[in-house]
C-alpha cells in the first residue's frame, strides 16, 4: 500500500471515528419544499422486501415513484407495470447519473450492495431509506454514517420492529429502573441459516445443505443480470445455491448469515434500551469458522463499558442450537426467539410483541412507568413525514451505523478464532490482525464504495 493510500485511510477513520463515537450525534437536516408537495422517490431493489417496501412507501398520497431498478428482469417488469411513468434501470449506477428529480432512494438491495446502492444518494444529498444489515461491512458501516451525517439527509434502517409499540415499553422499562441496574443481557434466536449438515439444514429449515463453494457453474435465468448482481463481489459462477435470496444470507462474500440477517432486529432492542455504543471486547465461541459459509449456529459476547448512570453491561448473543444456560434449564419460559434482561431487582424477557417481568410473582403489583417513546405512525411512514419536517427517525443511520457495526463485530471474532479488544476511534482490533474481517479487501473494479 502506498503512503498516499495510508496516509488517505488514516485521515478517513480518524473523521469518521468522530461521527460514529456519539450515537446521538445530530446535523442540519434537508426536509422536502416544493410546490407540488409530493415526494420524487426513486427504488432500488423492487421484488421481495424490495416490494414491499415499495408498495408501503407509494402507498403514501404523497409519494411520486420516479425510478426503478433491480437486476431481475422480472421484478423490474412487474413494478413497472404498476408505475409505467418511471424510468428503469438494471444497474443503479446508471439511476445515479440522472437525479435531479429524485428527492429520496429507497435501497433494497441484497446485503452485499446496500452500502454501494446508499452512499451515491448521500453524496447527492437524497434521503436514504435502507433495508437492513445496513452495510456488509464494519467499514462500509462507519463509511455510510459519516457521509450521513455530512449529507444532513433524512435516513432510516428497514428495522420495523424498532416501530412496534412492544419494544417501545421495554425501553420504557430498563431506562426507567424496572427491574434495577441491569449488567447481562442474553439475546438468542431459533433461526440457523449458515454451515450445516443436511439432517441439520432439513430440520432447521434452510434454503441450503451445501458444504463448500461449488466447483460447476449453472446458466442464470435469463431474467437476471449476474453479473450486476454480484456488485463488489469477485467474479464467480452462477450456481443456485445463491439465488434467488434467502440463500446467498449464508455465504460471506454477501452476506453475514443470521447475526446480520437478524442482528438488526432482535439486538436492537437491548442497544437502544441500553444506550449502548461501541463494545470494548467482544468473543465468540463455535465450530472452526468456515472460508466461505456462515456459521448456523454460534454464540458471542459483547462487552460494553459504564454509560453515564448505567453499569458495564454484557450483551450474550445465541444464535441456532446455542441458547442460554438459564434457558436451557427451564428457569425462564422457553421462547424460540428473545432477549432476557438481567438486573439487580428482577429480570425482563422480551420477543418481538410481548415482555415478561421476572419472577412473575415480585411483579404483580408492579405500575409501569407513563409512556415517554412517542408512537410511530410505521416505520416508513416515520421516514416520509420526517422528510417532511414532521417528524424524527427512530432508526437513523446515526443510530444503525454503530449498530450494524457491534453486530459485524461478533462474526469478525468468530472468523478471527478469538477474542478481539476493539478500539473503535481506529477502527481496528488492538490485540489481532482483523482488517480482512472487516472491509471487503479487493473489490470488484467499477465497485469501489469512496
Amino acid at each position: 500500500m502506498s503512503n498516499t493510500c495510508q496516509s488517505s485511510r488514516r485521515e478517513f477513520l480518524s473523521r469518521a471515528a468522530a461521527v460514529t463515537a456519539c450515537v446521538a450525534a445530530t446535523s442540519p437536516r434537508r426536509t422536502f419544499a416544493a410546490p407540488s408537495d409530493r415526494l420524487n422517490i426513486a427504488f432500488i431493489g423492487v421484488g421481495g422486501r424490495g416490494g414491499s417496501n415499495l408498495h408501503t412507501i407509494a402507498s403514501d398520497t404523497g409519494v411520486n415513484v420516479v425510478a426503478l431498478c433491480d437486476v431481475n428482469g422480472k421484478n423490474l417488469a412487474s413494478a413497472a407495470e404498476r408505475f409505467r411513468k418511471a424510468r428503469q434501470y438494471d444497474d443503479f449506477r446508471k439511476l445515479y447519473e440522472t437525479t435531479n428529480d429524485i428527492d429520496a432512494v429507497v435501497v433494497s438491495t441484497s446485503e452485499h450492495t446496500h452500502a454501494h446502492a446508499t452512499m451515491p444518494a448521500l453524496k447527492a444529498g437524497k434521503h436514504v431509506y435502507c433495508e437492513k444489515p445496513l452495510t456488509h461491512n464494519v467499514y462500509e458501516a462507519r463509511a455510510i454514517t459519516k457521509a450521513a451525517a455530512d449529507a444532513g439527509v433524512v435516513t432510516q434502517m428497514g428495522t420495523q420492529i424498532h416501530a412496534g409499540s412492544n419494544y417501545h415499553r421495554v425501553v420504557e422499562l430498563i431506562q426507567t429502573g424496572a427491574i434495577g441496574n441491569v449488567s447481562e443481557v442474553h439475546t438468542w434466536v431459533g433461526r440457523a441459516w449458515g454451515l450445516q449438515s443436511p439432517e441439520a439444514a432439513k430440520a432447521n429449515g434452510d434454503i441450503v445443505s451445501v458444504q463448500d463453494r461449488p466447483t460447476e457453474s449453472m446458466t442464470p435465468p435469463d431474467y437476471l443480470n449476474w453479473d450486476l448482481w454480484l456488485g463488489p463481489a469477485q467474479d464467480r459462477p452462477y450456481h443456485e445455491v445463491y439465488f434467488p435470496g434467502p440463500k446467498w444470507y449464508r455465504w460471506w462474500d454477501f452476506g453475514n448469515g443470521t447475526m446480520s440477517d437478524l442482528g438488526s432486529h432482535w439486538n436492537d432492542l437491548a442497544y437502544w434500551a441500553l444506550k449502548l455504543d461501541a463494545p470494548y471486547r467482544i468473543e465468540a465461541f463455535g465450530d472452526e469458522p468456515h472460508p466461505e459459509i456462515a456459521p448456523a449456529s454460534m454464540s458471542a459476547t459483547y462487552r460494553y463499558a459504564a454509560r453515564g448512570d448505567m453499569p458495564a453491561v454484557n450483551h450474550h448473543w445465541y444464535q441456532g442450537s446455542h441458547k442460554p444456560e438459564i434457558w436451557k434449564e427451564k428457569q425462564i419460559p422457553q421462547w424460540g426467539s428473545g432477549t432476557l434482561f438481567v438486573g439487580d431487582k428482577g429480570m425482563l424477557l422480551s420477543d418481538y410483541s410481548k415482555y415478561l417481568l421476572l419472577p412473575e410473582a415480585e411483579f404483580v403489583d408492579f405500575q409501569a412507568p407513563e409512556p415517554f417513546v412517542p408512537d410511530s405512525p410505521g416505520h416508513h411512514q416515520q421516514w416520509l413525514e420526517a422528510i417532511r419536517g414532521q417528524a424524527e427517525t427512530a432508526s437513523p443511520f446515526s443510530y444503525a451505523g454503530p449498530l450494524t457495526e457491534a453486530n459485524h463485530l461478533g462474526n469478525v471474532a468468530f472468523r478471527v478464532g478469538q477474542a478481539i479488544d476493539w478500539d473503535t476511534q481506529a477502527m481496528k482490533a488492538t490485540n489481532v490482525d482483523a482488517e480482512r474481517f472487516l472491509r471487503r479487501m479487493n473489490p470488484r473494479e467499477g465497485w469501489s464504495l469512496t
